[in-house]
């Protein structure tokens, strides 16, 4: 029976490290991301778990921890945000290469600079390509319910990869809302016990971790880890069907909002979601056919399904919180061109950065988006595809310089 409870977004995953009963956590603290850890530490402190805690000295050090704790043949876990992330990027790699499934909270948070605690994807994208799975969740049920099936898909045979558990910080990390929490014997059977079938304190079977590894076998070990990646996608649906099965909670690639006969739609990542679904039905009560696609698995990326679900719309929207400074846009929106390339439809699509910085998204910013979606289809006029939404423009900043000197 579902255990309902009212927790934080931060305090749900911890409940979810608590029920999974890990070998070890090692972190270090840094907002939104710090009350994780310090949660579970509570858990570790009362005898809740026999989890060996580790207070390292900084981010970095908390992922090497991770990494000898994982290779070793245990089951490790961390959270971290913007710059903590940032420090651990050379072991974000090696997590990734040496195949160590190890699972990590990334409570999503601009990066410097200027300094900013507040929410945006910046740290996600940054190390989209170090080769770990990243899921993302709209809401703390969400993030309770990927972290999970995170430790399955990570540890699966065909995988053997690190996974990010990714949410929005203090959008979702510190707001509390009601959910629907498993009982601490189906989250241990579910998740199963961690079984490597290589590590370092296996006496019968003696391997190095992280040696030098020259050209004769780089690039294989560099494509062995590509396949695992596209191994990934199949392992993703299959927990997440597993999952369904025993909570009810249907989960796949993406989730389709209101997209069965959209003629322009959005595509987001995380919990601007819910505020773009309340838009969508509002504008279907006007007769818009708007919808929305919430991207759950950012990597591997589910290029051919999404181009199939975004191939019947005139004109898409493609919502990235971080810029790319590439002058060519964000991430998702590169990523999701790319995929439509392919297919026979080639719908309008133009980019929006928002909400950087922890800049409020308000439903009129969305609407404004759909107006011009609906623009576009009307006039078959794209114009600049590079946008931004919610940004005060350098016009407006001497418009209102210009108010304010009036007024005195």
């Amino acid at each position: 029976m579902a255990i309902r409870d009212k927790l934080s977004g931060n305090e749900a995953v911890a409940v979810a490290m608590r029920q999974i009963n890990p070998d070890v956590v090692a972190a270090f603290p840094i907002t939104p991301s710090t009350e994780v850890p310090q949660y579970f530490s509570s858990y570790v402190a009362d005898g809740l778990v026999d989890t060996e805690f580790v207070a390292v000295e900084s981010e970095h050090s908390a992922m090497s921890a991770c990494i000898g704790a994982q290779a070793a043949g245990g089951r490790a876990m961390t959270a971290t945000s913007s710059a903590g992330l940032a420090l651990m990027w050379e072991m974000l790699y090696i997590a990734a290469s040496s195949r160590l499934p190890m699972v990590m909270s990334l409570v999503t948070r601009a990066l410097s600079g200027p300094i900013n605690i507040h929410n945006d994807h910046s740290d996600a994208m940054g190390c989209r390509d170090s080769g770990w799975i990243q899921l993302f969740g709209e809401n703390n049920q969400e993030a309770y319910d990927n972290f999970i099936m995170a430790l399955r898909v990570g540890e699966h045979k065909d995988v053997q990869l690190p996974v990010l558990n990714c949410y929005d910080g203090f959008i979702t990390s510190h707001s509390v809302e009601n959910m629907e929490l498993l009982e601490d014997n189906l989250v241990k059977d579910f998740v199963g016990e961690y079984k490597p079938q290589h590590y370092m304190l296996n006496s019968k079977q003696q391997i190095a971790v992280g040696p030098l590894d020259l050209p004769p076998h780089y690039f294989e070990h560099k494509r062995l880890q590509a396949e695992a990646m596209r191994n990934a996608k199949n392992v993703i649906l299959e927990v997440s069907a597993e999952f369904e099965k025993m909570t009810g909670r249907k989960y796949g690639l993406f989730e389709e909002y209101r997209m069965e006969d959209a003629e322009i739609a959005m595509v987001i990542l995380g919990s601007t979601a819910g505020t773009a679904k309340y838009v969508i039905d509002e504008l279907r009560e006007k007769g818009v056919k708007a919808g929305l696609i919430k991207i759950r698995v950012f990597r591997p990326f589910p290029a051919e399904e999404l181009a199939a679900a975004l191939s019947h719309c005139k004109a898409i929207a493609i919502m990235d919180k971080a810029d790319g400074f590439n002058a060519k846009g964000g991430a998702l929106f590169n990523e999701i061109r790319s995929a439509m390339y392919d297919g026979d439809a080639r719908p309008a699509i133009v980019n929006y950065i928002y909400g950087l910085g922890g800049r409020d998204v308000r439903t009129n910013d969305l609407e404004k988006v759909y107006d011009a979606l609906a623009e576009i289809v009307a006039t078959g006029v794209v114009g600049d595809p590079y946008r931004y939404v919610g940004v005060i423009d350098a016009n407006d900043v001497a418009v209102q310089a210009e108010a304010a000197a009036a007024r005195e």
